[in-house]
């Protein structure tokens, strides 16, 4: 099958440009005495990009003389960039030791945003709305190739993986997969709205995606009988989902922008906004969501 090429995604977010974004919620940063004036660039995961994005567009209305640049690109490419001093924030679904090596990971500075859900995704139109692991494993190795395998219609298996770079490709892999590697010669698009278009315009398709990117146009697959909910996260019983991770290298500049930045994505101000969007909140994760991703 012909190869998807990855597209980084990338934009360059004006206070002006994207007054018009159709996101959940207007808060804005406390306004405070500081006025930040800096620059700062942030690449990596495709499934934090929306958030991220949220982000710099409500700090940039309170501080117009800022200038939050946020791209895609994959998580590897974030934690690559960060490690390199040619990005302020590199941002993660993985923790950096994952991609890197021990000496540049431990120049790294992590800072949990919040938690990302991931799901298996499918056309509507097909009529799959759960699998087992056992299931995911065969379709995502390839083992499994026509969805009448699995109790679907005789349709041949579109299957969309991610490439090697993607956080969300090795989460998936650890947490729905038991570990198993994807096949080889698959679909290829760390793309997440390219991705989900695909599957919107295929029967036979089938991905997975962010929580940030899911919506009617496609159906989520439950795993075992449990849906990827943020309810079913916080109480332990759905295990498809990690961290969301902002990387500063100790070895830059101080960067109080960045710092600023940051300190507002975690903030009480841009909480309401994580769950609206489809993240989850670390704070309501119980200790068996906790326990069950030491």
């Amino acid at each position: 099958m012909k190869k998807f090429l990855s597209m980084g995604l990338s934009l360059v977010m004006m206070a002006g440009i994207l007054a018009g974004c159709a996101q959940p919620s207007t808060s804005t940063p406390a306004t405070g005495e500081k006025n930040y004036d800096g620059e700062v660039t942030a690449s990596g995961s495709s499934a934090v990009f929306p958030l991220a994005q949220k982000a710099a567009e409500l700090f940039m209305d309170e501080y117009p003389d800022s200038i939050i640049s946020v791209a895609a690109g994959g998580s590897g490419t974030g934690l690559k960039q960060v490690s390199a001093n040619e990005v302020t924030i590199g941002n993660s679904d993985l923790f950096a030791e994952q991609k890197l090596d021990a000496d540049a990971a431990a120049q790294l500075k992590d800072h949990k945003i919040c938690t990302l859900t991931v799901a298996p995704v499918v056309n509507p139109e097909l009529g799959i709305t759960d699998l087992s692991t056992e299931e995911v494993i065969g379709i995502f190795t390839g083992e499994i190739t026509n969805w009448s395998e699995v109790g679907g219609p005789d349709l041949a298996i579109m299957l969309i993986t991610r490439p090697s770079s993607s956080g969300t490709r090795a989460l998936f892999s650890q947490w729905a997969m038991n570990g198993e590697e994807e096949v080889v010669g698959a679909l290829e698009n760390d793309n997440s709205g390219e991705l989900k278009q695909a599957v919107v315009d295929n029967k036979g398709a089938v991905g997975y995606l962010a929580l940030s990117y899911i919506d009617d146009s496609i159906t989520a697959v439950a795993i075992d009988g449990v849906a990827p909910t943020l309810e079913n996260v916080y109480n332990g019983s759905y295990l498809v989902w990690g961290y969301e991770h902002c990387y500063t290298n100790t070895t830059a500049e101080p960067n109080e922008t960045a710092e600023a930045f940051l300190s507002f994505m975690m903030s009480e101000e841009f909480a309401p906004n994580i769950e609206a969007m489809g993240y989850g909140a670390s704070a309501k994760l119980s200790q068996a969501a906790i326990d069950s991703h030491k």
